[in-house]
């Protein structure tokens, strides 16, 4: 409380009655350095996605189903958890007229527009982070990371071709200059990585381009050297900090910002002299959309990635009766085979390890206090990935730990069949990802339950892990394109007793018969916890042609007595 009441001190100060502090940092990202994260400052709230409203009396943290359950136990003494105000009808605070602070490096308009009509307040931007204002000083080391430059031959596509692109849609749509805010947009647009997220190789940067394609990209000038400037000798790179000035400096021009990245801070710089074009960013579009390259490379990094996770799951199989395995420890040991194969880079999120309770809480995140020994008859939930040389992975499955409920394995085989129904649904011009989320619970609703998280996300190449515009969920409409990436991972959560999820990455290609998913993602799904009685024909078939590709696809991978273990997982039903 100490932390909060500091902050409450500076109300006086600013004239206001609360103050909002968002997940994000000022480059919207997902995943942030700890000493960036003000939310978890305050809160101790450790989840991806969050916002915090203090005031004076009272203090609310605003999550959505995936974090319900974890910000309870993390911060529910201190804060009031309650869904986010965006994603229900009725608002049942009673806030009208409050005067409320923000940073407006930290929020675009549209958000900040949204909710303070939702909530009847007035938001007021403050140009000192009050969060900042009482931390105390501490010096971080910070590494010298240099930003880098992939080779055509691991991106697809040419930098050149990528503006060329752009320029046809700056013609379209009469564009003369745009501002890119979005680290992972810019790295896609010049084929550049950077060390900036612990998670993601993104390079914290902004880029702004205009009609005639001249690009000056803003960035720490430490983390550029001589290679980087000599392949993309085209550019202009200057320092971070005279992004502002050099924006004040444009006038008289039909200006294009992203609605969700550009913060309130930078639009107004801009719409000073210019003519604001507010929109998606286009480059969510075009980087949706993997090209031949980028699927094969793909394609090859999940082999490795599913032999590291087999070997996981046979170790498991092979040691929970045996030895103390931990929620931790089976972590660690994850992480080590996939350390096993040279094009692994580092996960690319943090690590879902849980047992028992721990696996209701969707994306739980294990620690010394909450660590617990995977036991004889419980059900143990793994949902990881890695970063490889090129590309990205995100798989999760739920092991039997000689379970012998009834229940649980009906609804396993419920999720199982969501999975499925997903899989084989044959694709229209105008499927989204709304539709295909009603699919998948089909089989859950049946028995009247449900999951609290979209059933899947957009997947990037050897960048995010989630990545837009599509994705499979309740809101989401964006027609699907051949070549994007998704997660398939419907699941179910009973509070304080277990978890369920499968997920695997598949991606649409276009055959003879029109846009059809296809796998990338190959590692055992466990038959012990299959009722063979509730699939159908069609169902049956396809799990045994997967596993039959499974088998075939990491049998090279294994050593004897793995081998072995993949073969009795991968035989038919």
């Amino acid at each position: 409380m100490e932390k909060i009441n500091k902050l409450k001190n500076k109300f006086g100060q600013f004239n206001l009655d609360g103050y909002l502090i968002p997940k994000n940092d000022e480059f919207f990202s997902e995943y942030i350095p700890p000493h960036l994260d003000d939310l978890q400052y305050i809160t101790n709230f450790s989840g991806s996605y969050g916002l915090a409203l203090i005031l004076k009396k009272n203090n609310f943290l605003f999550v959505d189903g995936r974090y319900t359950i974890q910000a309870s136990i993390e911060c529910g003494r201190n804060f009031k958890v309650m869904p986010h105000p965006l994603i229900v009808k009725k608002n049942n605070l009673k806030l009208k007229n409050k005067r409320i602070g923000f940073d407006p490096k930290l929020f675009n308009e549209n958000f900040i527009k949204k909710f303070s009509n939702k909530l009847g307040i007035e938001c007021i931007a403050i140009k000192n982070n009050l969060v900042k204002l009482i931390k105390e000083k501490k010096t971080f080391f910070k590494k010298k990371n240099n930003f880098y430059v992939l080779d055509d031959s691991a991106t697809g596509e040419s930098c050149s071709r990528k503006i060329e692109n752009l320029k046809k849609y700056f013609f379209k749509n009469k564009i003369d200059i745009m501002l890119l805010t979005s680290s992972e947009n810019i790295a896609w647009l010049l084929n550049i990585r950077g060390h900036d997220s612990d998670f993601s190789p993104l390079p914290n940067c902004y880029l702004v381009i205009d009609k005639k394609m001249r690009v000056f990209l803003f960035c720490d000038l430490n983390k550029i050297n001589s290679k980087f400037k000599k392949k993309l000798n085209f550019i202009h790179i200057l320092k971070i900090n005279e992004l502002e000035s050099f924006l004040l400096r444009i006038k008289n021009q039909n200006f294009l910002i992203d609605d969700q990245t550009c913060s309130i801070f930078y639009k107004n710089k801009i719409e000073t002299y210019n003519n604001i074009v507010q929109k998606t960013d286009p480059i969510y579009f075009f980087k949706s959309q993997k090209n031949k390259t980028e699927i094969q490379n793909t394609k090859k990094i999940h082999e490795y990635d599913g032999a590291a996770l087999t070997k996981f799951l046979f170790w498991i199989r092979n040691n929970y009766k045996k030895k103390k395995i931990t929620e931790l420890s089976a972590q660690e040991k994850l992480l080590k085979f996939r350390k096993q194969f040279k094009k692994f880079k580092y996960p690319s999120f943090p690590t879902i390890s849980s047992t028992g309770p721990n696996g209701a809480i969707v994306h739980y995140n294990v620690s010394k206090k909450t660590n617990r020994v995977l036991k004889q008859g419980n059900i143990y939930l793994v949902d990881s990935g890695g970063q490889y040389h090129y590309g990205t992975t995100d798989v999760t499955r739920t092991i039997s730990l000689g379970n012998k409920s009834k229940k649980i394995k009906e609804i396993f085989t419920r999720v199982l069949q969501g999975h499925l129904n997903l899989s084989n649904f044959k694709m229209k011009k105008n499927t989204c990802g709304s539709i295909l989320d009603q699919v998948a619970r089909k089989n859950l609703k049946a028995i009247k339950l449900d999951y609290a998280h979209g059933t899947g996300h957009g997947v990037g190449y050897f960048l995010n892990v989630h990545e837009g515009p599509q994705s499979i969920s309740k809101a989401n409409k964006v027609k699907l394109k051949p070549g994007m990436i998704l997660s398939n991972e419907p699941g179910y959560y009973k509070k304080g007793k277990f978890g369920i999820r499968i997920e695997n990455l598949i991606y649409i290609k276009r055959n003879k018969k029109g846009m059809v998913f296809d796998n990338l993602t190959y590692a055992p799904i466990d038959k012990n916890l299959i009722i063979k009685e509730l699939l159908n024909k069609k169902e049956i078939i396809w799990l045994n042609r997967y596993h039959r590709k499974v088998y075939n696809i990491l049998k090279k991978y294994m050593d004897k007595k793995e081998l072995n273990f993949l073969k009795n997982s991968c035989s038919n039903i």
